[in-house]
């Protein structure tokens, strides 16, 4: 939290300020700001000795900013450029559900270790339909989520000031990260309950192992 607090929110908007009080164009003051987050995903490259797919979305975006500021010298399209990371991500998730596992699927076993006993527990649990059919669910939700964001990010950028676009451009994809983690908890704790309910009535031998939907289910819905 302290990594990001400082690299990702407070670096970047206290030197977004400086510079622009120096002096420089929207443009440039952007650009120089955007040193924080790349230095925040240096950092944690050299200490866990390799690069997440957070933070390659981090660099990424930075790259494409870095370019569109230069060559458009227009603030508010370096800012748009700035959700196409997010963008990229909620359609990344939402093509994984033709893939063999889906994105958050994949997310969460890298997170947990694939060699674990947790990791390889998921692997096993992955034959059964109702398993596959939670993260699903979970990877939906969180690409529709994630493409929400990058388009309410493009409407306050174009109707707000540069300096406001940006404080909320730095906030809103924590704030809209920590929604997701909380409904993915609470999701996750009601499907483990309804696993429990049936595995005590005997319909199922283990409480992770949903029930597929049935096309009755699909009708219904």
């Amino acid at each position: 939290m302290t990594m990001i607090v400082i690299f990702d929110i407070a670096g970047p908007l206290v030197a977004y300020k400086v510079l622009r009080s120096s002096g420089m164009t929207a443009v440039t003051a952007l650009l120089l700001s955007g040193v924080f987050p790349a230095f925040g995903v240096t950092i944690g490259a050299i200490r866990h000795r390799r690069v997440d797919a957070v933070g390659a979305l981090v660099l990424a975006g930075i790259v494409v900013g870095t370019v569109t500021g230069l060559v458009s010298h227009s603030a508010r399209l370096l800012l748009v450029e700035g959700s196409v990371p997010t963008a990229v991500f909620g359609l990344a998730c939402l093509g994984s559900l033709w893939a063999r596992y889906p994105l958050m699927f994949s997310f969460a076993k890298e997170f947990i270790g694939p060699d674990t006993a947790k990791g390889q527990e998921m692997t096993r649990l992955w034959r059964y339909d109702g398993y596959r059919r939670v993260f699903r669910v979970i990877t939906i939700v969180w690409g529709v989520a994630f493409l929400i964001e990058a388009a309410l990010r493009v409407v306050i950028i174009y109707n707000t000031s540069t300096g406001t676009a940006l404080a909320i451009s730095k906030v809103t994809p924590f704030l809209f990260l920590a929604i997701m983690l909380a409904w993915t908890l609470a999701y996750g704790r009601l499907q483990r309950k309804k696993g429990e309910r049936m595995a005590a009535a005997g319909l199922i031998d283990d409480p992770a192992l949903l029930p597929a939907p049935s096309p009755g289910d699909h009708a219904a819905g």
